[in-house]
Formats: C-alpha cells, sequence, structure tokens
C-alpha cells in the first residue's frame, strides 16, 4: 500500500513522535521512512532508521508528559509532505512550534526536515 505524502506527515508526527511503545514505534518507523533516511533537526542530522529511533526514544525520554499536536491539516504536492506542530504539555498551550516537511520516494519518507518556529517558556 502506498501512503500519500499527507498521510506520512500525519503517521510522522502521531504515531512515531507520540508513541511511548518502542515495539510499535519502530514497527511504524520501518513502514514509514527508507531505511537510509535522512533526519534534519535544527541542531543535529540523523542518518537511517537506527538513529531515527534512537532520537525519536530520546525526545520521549527527555518531556515524556509532552505531546506533539497537528496545526493545521497535513498537506503534499508531488513528493513533498508538509505538517506543522505544537509541542508541550496536553492540556497547556504548546511549547514549542514548527513544521516537518518530508521528501518521498516509492511511498516512504526519505528525508524529514524538522523546523522550529516557536520556543515559549512552559506555563
Amino acid at each position: 500500500m502506498t501512503s500519500s505524502p499527507a498521510e506520512l506527515m500525519r503517521r510522522n508526527l502521531l504515531d512515531v513522535f507520540n508513541e511511548p511503545d518502542p515495539d510499535r514505534r519502530a514497527a511504524v518507523i520501518a513502514e514509514t521512512y527508507t531505511a537510509d533516511v535522512v533526519w534534519h533537526e535544527p541542531d543535529r542530522i540523523n542518518q537511517g532508521r537506527t538513529e531515527f529511533e534512537r532520537r525519536a526514544a530520546e525526545m520521549l525520554a527527555e518531556n515524556p508528559d509532552w505531546i506533539f499536536r497537528p496545526a493545521g491539516p497535513a498537506s503534499g504536492l508531488d513528493d513533498i509532505g508538509h505538517l506543522g506542530f505544537h509541542y508541550g504539555p496536553p492540556d497547556r498551550p504548546a511549547v514549542v512550534s514548527g513544521m516537518d516537511i518530508a521528501r518521498v520516494e516509492d511511498g516512504r519518507i526519505a528525508e524529514l526536515y524538522t523546523i522550529v518556529t516557536e520556543v515559549r517558556p512552559p506555563s
């Protein structure tokens, strides 16, 4: 089954970065990203699914009570997907806002770019 770039963006945000179970998260990562995926964060570049899994687990451990929420609908055009996000405690205003932009190859994310647009102090 081939997924659209918009569907992959929703999976990336909600089924990977909000998934606390490492086995379920690893299964989604295997289905959603190419083996040699490259994820560009503001302060680092992660290469391959193993690094992707490690970094996702690290982020979940850093703020275990925080969640990602979509900031509007996911969109896609040709092989590019986009989804804005808010990140923070579920019952408070977001601490971090930004967007993910991905390039898709053969129905999987090959490159992911995370752009942070705003960081607020936690309330």
